[in-house]
């Protein structure tokens, strides 16, 4: 089950790894990307989707999705981001991109399943510093799925390659991945999902926002 709120984030600053901008974003992306794919979280992207903002004003309320005809660390597509501003707005910046695509999770008994939005990668050019996101909405990460029963072959065949993927990303990032904040669906802790109160061998039913 996907949940409209994440279960857990992890947030890199990278101010000090790479310059801001929209250009150098999308270059981390791509890397970042990369990673992920070797651990089959987010194979090939196919879109992404950005807001736009204003400087000294905020955001403008559009939002643009642009399907991925390039490869994402394809020099021409900073190009082909910004000539998609709205044209009521030509001071209009791109605000956090999200690349979207799908990833392979693996059931109880060990077939993997194509989803759409395994992961949410998301990159931010704003000129205070560049920074990423990675963030995760389904049960399939925690030891108990949404309705609160225990799932402990489908944790134990998803959670590690989630671990491993964040440690990599920390490795080849060289910055350390902080924790985001919580959600009612859950949160992150060191490289995996916050374990929820137990009782009677069950966890907490969250579909009711669901």
């Amino acid at each position: 089950m996907r949940a409209p709120r994440e279960c857990g984030s992890w947030f890199w600053d990278l101010e000090e790894v790479a310059p801001p901008g929209l250009e150098s974003a999308l270059v981390m992306a791509a890397r970042m990307a990369e990673v992920l794919g070797e651990y089959g979280l987010l194979m090939p992207p196919h879109r992404l989707e950005y807001d736009w903002y204003v400087l000294d004003w905020g955001g403008i309320g559009v939002s643009t999705g642009l399907a991925l005809t390039v490869p994402l660390g394809d020099a021409r597509l900073p190009e082909r981001v910004l000539r998609s501003r709205p044209s009521g707005f030509p001071n209009a910046e791109v605000d956090d991109v999200h690349v979207v695509g799908s990833g392979t999770w693996i059931d109880a008994e060990g077939k993997p399943h194509s989803e759409p939005r395994l992961v949410d990668l998301s990159v931010s050019p704003v000129p205070i510093g560049l920074s990423a996101e990675l963030a995760v909405h389904h049960d399939i990460w925690g030891e108990f799925d949404f309705r609160g029963q225990p799932h402990a072959d489908v944790w134990k065949h998803n959670a590690p390659r989630l671990a491993a993927a964040l440690q990599a990303l920390d490795a080849m990032l060289g910055v350390a991945a902080e924790p985001g904040e919580a959600t009612y669906f859950g949160r992150a802790v060191g490289y995996g999902i916050h374990g929820p109160d137990v009782v009677d061998g069950r966890g907490p039913n969250l579909t009711d926002l669901l």
